[in-house]
């Protein structure tokens, strides 16, 4: 990339004295310290003799000086070269090139023009030119030269875009068992993502004993019967480990997992493996696996639910368990009884030593924390379904998930896969991890077809063909924004409050960080409750409309807001005056519970304080006096001073009870004939006491000075008191009047009955939630009552599968499904059930991950269905909401059936993850221009760049947001008036806790906030994609002729499963001829969407002798220019107009444009952009029409580790990335999805594997 020659030396801080003017430099040579003269800049060193110049940072310095005083050098300089004849340039600088100082070690660079990125020579530091800055090392008096005619920039930006490749939405192809022909076509359509549709499954060995049963009954489809033959196959396998290998089904929602496994058990019984351990997340999807086990004919076969089961052995006399299937729940799995009884030793006791019977994870994901993100702790559920694989080290298991491998750490507890470990490239299961988070999301998709060509995974899932999707906005409609601006100032002078309040706490210590916890997840669950309030009255009307249009409704929520009807019910009694506000309650129970109240005090009253206070002081610790007898001393006050002389010691038990001594006159008196003092205890004659005592005295007599005190201290305290009293009931008045203000606010209901209650009430709408009671509206109408959910013939844990049967059966025409109520349930209009009228499945509050709302919608989308349901997503016109529904919409698109082959499927899901890499640098940058630590990377929504005081204005009220919020601390206005403040390092990139935060902001500043926030993460994205950071996942590679190259050479071949890993060579002929070209533009002008820019365009500058030629046209979509090159095509970067007129002008002769397209089509075939002197020589495929591409296809993971070395050695930075690639061949559609190998990189890996051998035919 430079030319590796001497650098100048390096300059030394400080001038030496002695030298006045003069510089101290390090020789690049042999980095001895010379010391120059002022005016010098050229010299030899005068140990190893290498000429050398100064930097240009002294050489001004230097020439200045040298103007000023010109005379002799002195001595001990080293001796000045002769001038260097004219046009010479000095040694080590080439006149071509941009001199750049190294921002490390400042040796001077020769940098080609246009070259953005690169690696320092000398010290090997990774480095980017700021063009911002180049100025500064080149003052007006030396001018940069202009950049020569020979570097190529269009060159550099072939490279770049090469570099980035064709992105790869998600693709989906028809799905067809490629090697087994049993079983029926499976009812509905099916599809897999087209790169694993590129890999072939091991061929079928495996002999089902209930093949001949399977065939007569036609109860599975023969994708279910090749699940069957490949889980069969793969348990007879084990690992190097020891272990049985494992078989992962990977299905999606609807494609009928729950008979595929009641086929395995069916199978397995016929093997003589009579017992099965089935897990799964609900109890009561005991009734589906009964149901699956009876369609397979397996009537025989037992299901024991086990939380019905004691905690004692299964299998002796009392229980009788000898064989069938436990099914139990994941909770089951890490419960115990109170005696420490376990039900996973159950369990193992129950399957025996040497158990090689099933056991299956359904819907395995629920285990997926198995190996958290750092600081968290993993699961016990993970854990324990890791502890029972690990027990039974023979059980055939099973894992099963729609959504299991979409995030490889949640593979951790896949242990029989076989993966890492033993026998492998990775060590260990975080071995595995690194090197596939560091790989992206194409290295995820090459263990799926790892997987899937090692014949232990199947993933196919229920196309979309025929499901209509509609996101639907239901703005906030003016009561509700009212409502929600009056709640959000709410929450703000509610934390206000918060904060004065407890500064008038008596107790040290400050407010405890738990009330904030609380206080947050409350505003965060207060505000989620308010926007799906807003969509109730859209959901109610389009559910009506659905009915009346002879269609049944589904809709999906996440929370039910039980817990708070529960509470409110305990409080206010069964019957109340209307349905419960959500909200309301929530904010009820935060004040009462965690408003901070300073403590009450108590008071002492009347005479019993007197008497009670001394009788503490006659009860104190006593002391002895001077002459050694026995006296109480008050320990309540600071003891005066006569008081401090006496040594305290321990009462002298031994004491004189018939003579004691007059505390006033010293003589010896009969104790009785002596005055007691109840407080202090001093002992006196009566008429020693002025004025003296006459009457007769009570028992608990007190002397003067202890009244004295005794009643001023009682003054003091009184006064202490009532300030504490005023304090408390200030304090306490406070706490009313906010309960008050909460429950004056006007605040939405519970959703979920205020949705049942407008749709007809219980009696028209089944239910499908966690919750066990619910709010209904009396007969009358007026007033509602709490009533639990079963009634007496049914009990609570059927209820939600009586309700799915009235649904089913037609007796009930809405559904309304929770995530806790609803999972594994098949809503679908079922051939087989008496309700066959279309779903309309409305969503009112969307999961935040994709991967659960798939899960949600597959409730309704499912095999054997009569017609495919209709979706509407339905959002606010809040923050996040509406672009959350627009990607779920999109990727629920993209599993539509896909008629002609392939079709793009937008962006991946990845791009849109807020809580990326990418979302937690956007929300770094979009603070520090708030906290105007730098300036905004864009133009704030509703601003303009030509009215600085409205981005100002922006920022403002933006500060202020977030101060109300608590993202910006110790907020004050010191600052002429202006918020200051700070962010803590941890909310710097906590992506989460702004998408919740912002929710309690008022909606115009907080959607001008979020807006800001997502056009930043747009522009990170859009320019790690430029520079070719982006991962992008599978790359496709496109080119007009595509043909396989020789025969394939198997590089390594898996002795378990006899897959193999394979070299494909490509030849690829990428270019575009003058006729293609000249009919591409005459069918954009034919067709009167031209514009006038469209045409061809030839470079300003020249390379090497001649000028490129280019079609650009004007894209419909971006309105951006679309780039076409005779010898790459189509680029995939489009270009704005004004890029386009600076680099390009319209050639002027359509002759002139042949003539430049046809020359540079037929040069390119042989050489690349960079001309015959290219460094990188016959491996350079920069420009280059005519290339060959390697793949590695096949089996990956056991050659990673091989495959990665060989790239780190590569010279190009994007040659060193392991990119995967997917490439069809255009004579015969053969594509091959795999890692691509960079031509110089070849060998190298070559020489890393073993052995190759040619492949037969």
């Amino acid at each position: 990339m430079m030319q590796q020659h001497q650098p100048p030396p390096v300059p030394l801080q400080s001038q030496t004295a002695g030298t006045p003017g003069g510089v101290q430099v390090r020789c690049a040579g042999c980095a001895k310290i010379l010391t120059l003269d002022a005016g010098v800049t050229e010299f030899a060193c005068d140990d190893c003799q290498l000429p050398q110049m100064l930097p240009p940072e002294l050489m001004t310095r230097a020439q200045a000086h040298a103007q000023a005083h010109p005379g002799p050098n002195k001595a001990r300089t080293p001796p000045p070269l002769p001038p260097p004849p004219p046009h010479v340039a000095p040694h080590g600088v080439d006149p071509s090139k941009i001199q750049i100082p190294c921002a490390n070690c400042k040796a001077i660079l020769n940098v080609p023009h246009g070259l953005a990125r690169f690696r320092c020579p000398q010290c090997q530091v990774d480095l980017a030119v700021d063009v911002s800055k180049l100025q500064q090392f080149f003052p007006p008096r030396l001018p940069l030269p202009p950049p020569p005619e020979e570097v190529n920039e269009v060159a550099i930006e072939v490279e770049r875009e090469e570099d980035e490749g064709g992105m790869a939405g998600e693709t989906f192809t028809d799905y067809r068992p490629p090697k087994l022909s049993i079983g029926p076509p499976h009812p509905d359509p099916v599809v897999e993502t087209s790169s694993l549709s590129a890999v072939q499954p091991p061929e079928p060995t495996y002999d089902l004993k209930i093949k001949d049963d399977l065939e007569n009954k036609k109860a599975l489809s023969c994708l279910q019967i090749e699940t069957l033959v490949y889980a069969c196959q793969r348990h007879l396998q084990h690992l190097p480990s020891g272990e049985r290998a494992g078989f992962f089904v990977g299905d999606g929602a609807g494609v009928g997992k729950g008979r595929t496994i009641a086929g395995l058990i069916w199978e397995n019984w016929h093997r003589g493996m009579k017992k099965a351990v089935w897990v799964s997340v609900g109890s009561d999807l005991k009734f589906d696996a009964r149901r699956d086990l009876d369609d397979v004919g397996a009537t025989c076969i037992e299901v024991h639910a086990l939380n019905k089961l004691p905690y004692s052995k299964l299998d002796s006399k009392s229980v009788g368990v000898k064989e069938g299937v436990i099914f139990l729940t994941y909770s089951s799995l890490i419960a115990s009884s109170e005696k420490g009884r376990s039900r996973m030793g159950q369990l193992v006791q129950w399957c025996g030593p040497g158990f090689n019977g099933l056991i299956i994870f359904d819907e395995c994901h629920k285990a997926k924390n198995l190996v958290p993100e750092s600081g968290s702790q993993p699961t016990r559920t993970g854990e324990a379904v890791l502890e029972i694989q690990a027990k039974l080290p023979e059980a055939r298991v099973i894992y099963c998930s729609a959504t299991g491998a979409s995030e490889p750490r949640n593979l951790g507890y896949m242990v029989r896969l076989g993966l890492w470990g033993h026998g492998t490239s990775f060590a260990d299961f975080r071995e595995f991890l690194g090197a596939i988070e560091k790989g992206g999301v194409g290295a995820l998709e090459l263990v799926a077809m790892d997987m899937k060509a090692r014949g232990m995974y199947v993933c196919r899932t229920l196309s979309y063909k025929g499901a209509e999707f509609e996101v639907v906005e239901a703005p906030l409609e003016a009561e509700m924004m009212d409502m929600y601006k009056k709640a959000a100032e709410f929450w703000t002078e509610l934390r206000q409050d918060i904060l004065t309040a407890s500064q008038f706490l008596t107790n040290e210590k400050p407010i405890s960080s738990q009330v904030w916890r609380l206080y947050w997840a409350s505003h965060q669950r207060f505000f989620r409750h308010m926007c799906m309030s807003a969509k109730v009255p859209a959901a109610v009307r389009l559910a009506k409309q659905a009915l009346m249009d002879g269609k049944c409704v589904v809709i999906g929520l996440q929370s039910t807001g039980e817990a708070r009807t529960e509470e409110a019910v305990t409080k206010y009694g069964l019957e109340l005056d209307d349905f419960i506000s959500g909200p309301r309650e929530l904010l009820l129970k935060f004040v009462e519970e965690n408003y901070p109240l300073p403590e009450k005090p108590e008071p002492l009253e009347g005479e019993d304080n007197v008497k009670e206070l001394q009788r503490k002081r006659h009860s104190a610790t006593p002391g002895v006096s001077m002459k050694g007898r026995v006296r109480k001393v008050a320990k309540w006050k600071p003891a005066s001073d006569e008081d401090s002389e006496t040594d305290s010691a321990q009462e002298s038990t031994e004491s004189d009870d018939e003579f004691q001594i007059c505390e006033i006159c010293q003589s010896e008196e009969e104790r009785k004939k002596l005055l007691h003092c109840s407080c202090c205890g001093q002992l006196v004659h009566a008429a020693c006491l002025i004025p003296p005592v006459t009457d007769e005295v009570s028992v608990d007599w007190s002397c003067h000075s202890c009244k004295e005190k005794t009643e001023e201290f009682l003054k003091r305290r009184q006064e202490y008191i009532a300030v504490l009293t005023k304090m408390y009931e200030e304090a306490l008045a406070r706490k009313l009047n906010i309960l008050e203000i909460v429950r004056s606010l006007d605040l939405p209901n519970n959703p979920l009955d205020d949705i049942i209650d407008q749709l007809g009430g219980p009696d028209n709408v089944a239910e499908m939630t966690g919750r066990r009671g619910m709010l209904v509206r009396a007969s009358g109408g007026k007033g509602v009552t709490y009533q639990a959910r079963n009634t007496k013939e049914i009990s609570m844990e059927m209820v939600n599968m009586h309700e799915k049967q009235l649904f089913m059966e037609g007796k009930k025409l809405v559904a309304i499904i929770s995530e806790a109520g609803s999972a594994g349930v098949s809503l679908q209009a079922d051939r087989r059930a008496t309700n066959q009228r279309r779903r309309v499945h409305l969503t009112l509050e969307l999961p935040w991950s994709a991967d659960r709302a798939i899960q949600q919608f597959g409730r309704t989308h499912r095999s054997n269905q009569a017609s495919a349901p209709e979706y509407r997503l339905l959002f606010t016109n809040l923050g996040g909401e509406r672009r959350f529904a627009s990607i779920v919409a999109k990727r629920l698109e993209s599993l539509g059936a896909l008629t002609q082959g392939d079709r793009r499927a937008g962006p991946s899901l990845s791009a849109y993850n807020y809580d990326s890499a990418y979302g937690k640098k956007a929300l770094m940058l979009m603070y520090r221009g708030i906290m105007e630590q730098d300036s905004l990377p864009v133009v704030p929504p509703g601003c303009s760049s030509e009215k600085p005081e409205t981005i100002q204005d922006f920022i403002d009220r933006a500060k202020a947001a977030l101060v109300l919020v608590g993202i910006i601390r110790d907020a004050h206005g010191k600052d002429h008036g202006r918020l200051t403040g700070r962010i803590i390092e941890s909310d710097m990139h906590d992506v989460g806790r702004f998408l919740n935060r912002i929710l309690g902001v008022p909606p115009d500043i907080q959607n001008r906030l979020f807006e800001c926030f997502v056009s930043i993460l747009d522009l990170i994205v859009h320019n790690a994609r430029i520079e070719g950071n982006l991962d992008s996942g599978i790359v496709d590679m496109k080119a007009n002729v595509i043909e396989l190259q020789g025969t394939p050479k198997t590089v390594y071949v898996d002795q378990m499963s006899g897959a193999s890993t394979v070299l494909f060579t490509f030849t690829l002929d990428r270019g575009v001829t003058w006729e293609s070209a000249s009919a591409m533009l005459e069918e954009k002008q034919k067709d009167g969407l031209g514009s006038a820019n469209d045409g061809f365009y030839e470079s300003r500058r020249e390379w090497l002798g001649r000028r490129h030629v280019i079609l650009a046209f004007e894209s419909s979509t971006s309105g951006l220019y679309k780039i076409v090159r005779p010898a790459v095509g189509e680029s995939v970067r489009e270009m704005p107009l004004s890029e386009l007129k600076s680099k390009y002008r319209k050639t002027s002769t359509v002759d002139k444009a042949r003539s430049g397209w046809e020359d540079e089509y037929e040069v390119s075939s042989k050489q690349c952009m960079h001309g015959r002197n290219c460094k990188l020589g016959n491996f350079c495929t920069v420009g280059r029409r005519l290339q060959e591409v390697n793949v590695l296809g096949g089996l990956i993971l056991p050659v990673w580790g091989t495959i990665e070395k060989a790239l780190s050695k590569q010279q190009r930075q994007s040659h060193k990335r392991l990119r995967v690639v997917r490439i069809e061949t255009t004579t015969d559609n053969r594509r091959i999805v795999g890692l691509s190998v960079p031509n110089a990189a070849v060998e190298s890996v070559l020489q890393d594997f073993a052995w190759v051998q040619e492949i037969d035919d």
